[in-house]
C-alpha cells in the first residue's frame, strides 16, 4: 500500500506546522513555547488526554482506539533544536539568531502531529496510542528524564517507536537494522601534569606537550589492536591544549576527545585502555595524567521482533525494494536508546534526499517526506494495534 491519500492530503497543513516550529526553535529543555504549539493542536485533534510537564518540558497525547481495550504503543517525536546560526536563507529560517533546527527535529514533529491527527480521526486500531514529544535530545538526555519522570509505567506503554530522517536517503525510502543502529557516544578528558621551564633547558622539564602527543599517537592502538576487527569503535581525540608562548614548557596539558561504540564489551575495554596508555606513558616519563571519562548515550540496539514490525510498516507504504533492512550502523548518537532499553521498540531512518548534512548551518528538512513519515506512523500503529 502506497503513501495514505490522507497523509498526502495533509502535507500542505503539515509543511505549514513544520515551518511554523523551524522559525522558532528552542534548545534541550527549553522548549516551552515548542511544546504549547504541540499541545494545541493535540487538543483541536480531539486527542483524548494530553499531559505536559514529564520530563521537564516532554509532552504525551492518549488516543484512544474505538474497538476497545488493548495494548498502548508509544511514538516519539524530538523537539529540540542546535545552537547553531542558519544560513539556508529560506523563507522560513529560524528566526532566533544561534538557533535552528539543523537535525530535522521540526519534521519529526510535523510527521508525528499529522498521524495524531489522522488516528484521532479514524481510531481504527484497538487499544492506545501515545503520542510522546521529547525535550532535550541534542545532548540533554532528555529521553531519559521522561522514564524517570514514569512515562512508560504511567501510561502503560508495551512498545515504543522512533524515527529520524537521514540525509543521502532518497526521499521515500526508509532503513533499519535489528540490534545495535546508532553508537554509544561517550568523552573523555585526559589532564597532563609535567614539570614546566625554559624551552631552551628541555633537561630541566618533564614536558607535558612531549607526553600528551606520545599518548595520542598510542591511543589510535585501541582501535587497531585492542578491538575486534569485525567490530565498531571510534576512539577521536579532538582536542589538545597546552602551552602560552614559544619559549615556554608549560606544566600541564589537555587532551580531549570522543568514544564511539555499540557493544558494552568494547565500551567497557575502550575506557580501561585509555586509562592504562595515558597513565602508563605519564609515568613513564614521571609525569601524571588524570583520566575523566564521561558516558553520555548508550547503544541504540533495536529490537528484533520490533524491527520486523517497523520494516513491514515501512514496506506497506514504500515497498519493499524502498526498505534497506540491513543498513550499516551509524556511529552518530541518539537519546532514544534510553526508551529502548525501557520497553521493545525500533529506531528507523526516512530518506531526506539530497540536503546538507545533519547538524550544519546549510541543512533543512526536506518538505516532501512528511507524507511518507505520516503514512508510517499511522501503518505502524494500526498494524501492532490491529482491531
Amino acid at each position: 500500500m502506497p503513501v495514505l491519500n490522507y497523509a498526502a492530503e495533509l502535507q500542505s497543513q503539515a509543511t505549514e506546522w513544520r515551518h511554523h516550529l523551524h522559525r522558532h526553535p528552542e534548545l534541550l529543555y527549553d522548549v516551552e513555547a515548542t511544546a504549547g504549539f504541540i499541545a494545541e493542536q493535540l487538543r483541536q485533534f480531539g486527542v483524548d488526554e494530553v499531559v505536559e510537564g514529564i520530563g521537564r518540558t516532554g509532552l504525551v497525547g492518549v488516543i484512544h482506539g474505538r474497538a476497545g481495550e488493548g495494548r498502548t504503543i508509544g511514538l516519539r517525536a524530538d523537539m529540540d533544536a542546535l545552537p547553531i546560526n542558519e544560513k539556508t536563507g529560506r523563507p522560513w529560517a529560524s528566526t532566533v539568531p544561534g538557533k535552528m533546527h539543523a537535525c530535522g527535529h521540526d519534521g519529526h514533529m510535523a510527521m508525528l502531529l499529522g498521524a495524531a491527527k489522522y488516528l484521532a480521526e479514524t481510531r481504527n486500531f484497538k487499544g492506545r496510542v501515545v503520542v510522546i514529544f521529547q525535550p532535550a535530545e541534542e545532548g540533554g538526555g532528555g529521553g531519559k528524564a521522561m522514564i524517570e519522570d514514569g512515562l512508560m509505567e504511567r501510561f502503560s506503554i508495551a512498545e515504543v517507536y522512533g524515527m529520524h530522517n537521514f540525509p543521502g536517503l532518497p526521499v521515500g525510502e526508509f532503513a533499519i537494522r535489528p540490534g545495535p543502529i546508532m553508537a554509544a557516544t561517550d568523552e573523555f578528558r585526559i589532564l597532563i601534569r609535567g614539570k614546566g621551564g625554559h624551552a631552551a633547558q628541555p633537561h630541566t622539564t618533564i614536558d607535558p606537550v612531549v607526553i600528551g602527543s606520545q599518548i595520542v599517537g598510542a591511543l589510535q592502538t585501541i582501535v587497531s589492536r585492542s578491538a575486534d576487527p569485525v567490530g565498531a569503535l571510534v576512539v577521536s581525540v579532538t582536542e589538545f591544549h597546552a602551552g602560552f608562548a614559544h619559549n615556554v614548557i608549560p606544566s600541564e596539558a589537555e587532551l580531549g576527545g570522543t568514544v564511539r561504540s555499540f557493544t558494552p564489551e568494547n565500551r567497557d575495554m575502550a575506557e580501561q585502555r585509555l586509562t592504562a596508555i595515558a597513565e602508563g606513558i605519564a609515568a613513564a616519563q614521571g609525569g601524571e595524567a588524570v583520566l575523566t571519562y564521561t558516558r553520555n548515550y548508550p547503544p541504540t540496539v533495536n529490537h528484533e521482533e520490533e524491527t520486523r514490525h517497523a520494516a513491514d510498516a515501512a514496506i506497506a507504504v514504500a515497498g519493499a525494494e524502498a526498505v534497506n533492512t540491513a543498513v550499516a550502523p551509524w556511529t552518530a548518537a541518539e537519546d532514544f536508546s534510553y526508551m529502548l532499553e525501557a520497553r521493545p521498540g525500533a529506531f528507523i531512518m526516512l530518506g531526506n534526499g539530497d540536503s546538507a548534512g545533519l547538524h550544519n548551518p546549510d541543512y533543512d528538512f526536506n518538505d516532501e517526506a512528511l507524507a511518507h513519515g505520516i503514512s508510517y506512523w499511522v501503518r505502524l500503529a494500526e498494524a501492532r494495534l490491529a482491531a
